[in-house]
């Protein structure tokens, strides 16, 4: 019989693969349809606003709308990402299909009246409730829900930012800090690179970045070759990202837990966000730090694009823009965090260079993975990320930031539904399976805690 089932093993893995491409299929050419069409609406939205800077001022009314769209007919969609990766985790009420209309509805009006978000969230979230609902009609299992969940992510990520390799390691990498589970390795593959397919065949077109530094270093065994400065500058760089990338988790999980305390009257929890987002742009006279971020037709504007250039960004643009955003997602707007974790890091890179001498461009483009990489737990995603945006000439930079970022972003993250698969450090190992709010609600606890002893010594 045992032998049997060997001689049978091949069979066996080309039927699984001929089902997951049969249920992959109508996931990925749906979810990469309706990510082309959000990327298109996000574009009409956010020309308009460039056209009509006054719409900043309707930004307060803008999250009002937000908050009694998700009210009357949200319910457990208010959830988002962190829903989706609850169901893969614990299969229990399932992601709702409004999700998809109710997010991309509100992220482009986010993005229309000036809130300062992403898109990744908007575009996992349409994988996520559009798997779900496949795998409701087709009455599948809990645990091929659960791969047919992580395909949603794959498809939408991939998607969004036209990377499908990326899409693909992400998928499997965000659900647990330090443990990848390979089983839904080719349903993965097969829904991010369709999706991404599918919506290119829609016309949709990605930004295009450019690193033109190419490395001259010292030759080492023969084969391999760095600059030591630049390896030594990118360590350093790859600190301080991870750093700002735990500062921007922290920053919106406060001040989302703090509004929340505080404001009663949940309405005004976004009207107070849209109204401090309207004070801070006329405090810096520049609303360069309003919605993607990614492009401006304004020449002098920051962005994503101009971070890639000398001069391109002042000394606190990455601070500006991290402040923007965690208001901008932390009182209740929709969108996704990662793009302006893109403007963040790329921002903060421009600076490093700057002080630093090393290569405006290589730098922008490390910050630009690396803190994403250390406020989403996912370094060898973003690695990859950076060889599908940027190309492959400086993958060890990019491994050397992105790695040094994930560690020193610590047991934080912009997930809170993320678990801990394998510490990142042994002696926190009593950390092992929590989720990510689990233990940021343990440190805040073990600070009060000390905070009073230290008192009481006083």
């Amino acid at each position: 019989m045992q032998k049997l089932k060997t001689s049978l093993e091949h069979l066996f893995i080309v039927s699984y693969l001929v089902k997951w491409t049969v249920l992959v299929l109508p996931v990925s050419v749906t979810v990469g349809s309706l990510v082309a069409l959000f990327l298109w609406l996000l574009d009409k939205a956010m020309n308009l606003r460039f056209a009509n800077p006054w719409l900043l001022l309707l930004l307060p009314l803008a999250g009002i709308l937000i908050y009694f769209l998700y009210k009357v007919s949200g319910k457990n969609a208010e959830g988002g990402n962190n829903l989706i990766m609850d169901e893969i985790h614990e299969p229990g009420g399932g992601v709702p299909f409004r999700m998809a209309p109710l997010v991309l509805l509100t992220t482009v009006i986010t993005h229309l009246f000036g809130g300062s978000a992403g898109r990744e969230g908007t575009a996992v979230q349409i994988g996520g409730s559009i798997a779900q609902f496949f795998a409701k009609k087709l009455k599948l299992s809990k645990e091929d829900i659960r791969t047919l969940l992580m395909t949603g992510i794959a498809a939408g990520f991939g998607a969004v930012f036209g990377t499908p390799i990326t899409g693909v390691i992400f998928a499997l990498e965000v659900l647990a800090l330090g443990r990848i589970k390979h089983d839904a390795l080719m349903p993965c593959f097969i829904a991010s690179v369709l999706a991404d397919i599918v919506c290119a065949a829609w016309g949709i077109h990605h930004t295009q970045y450019h690193i033109d530094f190419t490395e001259t270093g010292t030759v080492f065994l023969r084969f391999f070759h760095f600059n030591f400065f630049l390896l030594i500058t990118a360590i350093i760089a790859g600190v301080t990202f991870g750093l700002a990338g735990y500062m921007f988790a922290e920053i919106s999980h406060t001040i989302k837990n703090y509004c929340n305390r505080w404001i009663s009257i949940k309405w005004l929890i976004p009207a107070i966000g849209g109204l401090a987002i309207i004070a801070f742009t006329y405090i810096l006279g520049t609303q360069d730090y309003l919605s993607l971020g990614v492009t401006n037709p304004d020449p002098k504007a920051v962005s994503i694009v101009s971070c890639f250039k000398e001069g391109g960004a002042t000394y606190f643009s990455w601070l500006w823009k991290l402040l923007f955003t965690a208001i901008t997602l932390g009182t209740g707007f929709k969108g996704g965090e990662v793009t302006p974790l893109f403007f963040i890091g790329a921002a903060l890179g421009n600076t490093i260079a700057t002080v630093t001498g090393a290569p405006v461009d290589l730098m922008a483009g490390l910050g630009f993975i690396a803190v994403f990489a250390g406020a989403t737990n996912t370094p060898i995603a973003c690695t990859f990320m950076g060889i599908e945006l940027f190309g492959a000439d400086n993958v060890l930079y990019y491994a050397v930031a992105c790695f040094t970022a994930y560690y020193f972003s610590g047991h934080s993250g912009i997930y809170h539904a993320q678990r801990i698969g394998v510490s990142k450090v042994s002696k926190l190992n009593h950390h092992t399976n929590e989720t990510l709010h689990k233990v940021r609600q343990e440190r805040i606890k073990n600070k009060k805690s000390w905070s009073r002893k230290s008192n009481i010594i006083r």
